[in-house]
């Protein structure tokens, strides 16, 4: 098994050095995209303007699958400064919804393309379940090799993608908008006879550079890896089903809302009527 994977990753060598980690990640085509799905979230959803609060080519790719006429891909420039300390639940989560608000924040007054209907950010980690390391992306070709080999040597690892969504409420209670979040949890196994020749072959394609973990696992680092327990587009750092299921359920919390406001309770308190 390992010299079929070292044969297919030699036939992408080149005489050429590969890019510098610090360069820009080449382009990668984009899914084809099927007809659209005819359900209520997604023809309510065609309506809006919907915000994907993220950069990744990858999640942008599987929101293109939802066929959303008016989704924007407008990323985050919040700082992504938690501590590494925090448990790896509360990491994600806290990711995600920073980047949320923060789109949010920035949007609901633009006056131009007017308040979105929507808006899902998404943030991914890859936890060495060994020491509870938070990885992070490679930072040099040697941090690669050893992130990769240290995956391969503790053969499982968790990926965690957090989710959240938020949509503004046509009243005006505070805070303004509806908030929900999810967190979608996978097992990675990697092949424990994979070689260190192979994930140095893997390292100077240079695939992984801009990933969480070293390894793209839509892409030719699924070579390096036996089998996956959990949803396999959450590895990829967006999990369609929950995420169509959180969107369905911030929209149903801002319309419940809407729905709630008695007659009369825009009026200020405590003055008459004349």
């Amino acid at each position: 098994m390992s010299d079929s994977k070292e044969t297919l990753l030699s036939q992408t060598d080149s005489s050429d050095p590969p890019p510098a980690y610090d360069a820009n990640p080449p382009q990668r085509n984009a899914l084809p995209r099927p007809p659209p799905l005819t359900i209520p979230i997604l023809n309510d959803l065609r309506n809006r303007r919907v915000i994907l609060a993220s950069s990744s080519p990858r999640r942008r790719q599987i929101m293109s699958l939802l066929g959303l006429p008016k989704l924007e891909i407008i990323p985050s420039n919040a700082a992504e400064d938690f501590p590494k300390t925090m448990e790896p639940f509360e990491y994600v989560l806290a990711t995600a919804t920073k980047k949320a608000q923060t789109v949010y924040e920035q949007e609901i007054l633009n006056e131009e393309k007017g308040e979105p209907g929507l808006i899902l950010a998404a943030d991914t980690i890859v936890v060495d379940t060994t020491s509870g390391t938070i990885l992070e992306k490679p930072r040099s070709e040697a941090h690669h090799l050893t992130m990769l080999k240290t995956l391969r040597n503790n053969r499982d690892h968790k990926v965690f993608t957090a989710m959240a969504a938020m949509a503004p409420l046509a009243s005006a209670r505070q805070p303004g908008y509806a908030l929900e979040t999810a967190i979608e949890e996978s097992t990675v196994r990697f092949d424990t006879e994979v070689t260190d020749e192979l994930i140095l072959a893997y390292v100077r394609t240079r695939e992984g550079v801009d990933k969480a973990g070293g390894y793209g696992l839509q892409g030719l680092g699924s070579i390096l890896v036996e089998k996956i327990d959990g949803s396999h587009d959450n590895v990829i750092g967006l999990p369609l089903r929950s995420a169509l299921r959180l969107m369905e359920k911030v929209l149903a919390k801002a319309d419940d809302d809407d729905d709630d406001q008695l007659p009369g309770d825009d009026d200020e308190s405590g003055e008459e009527e004349e």
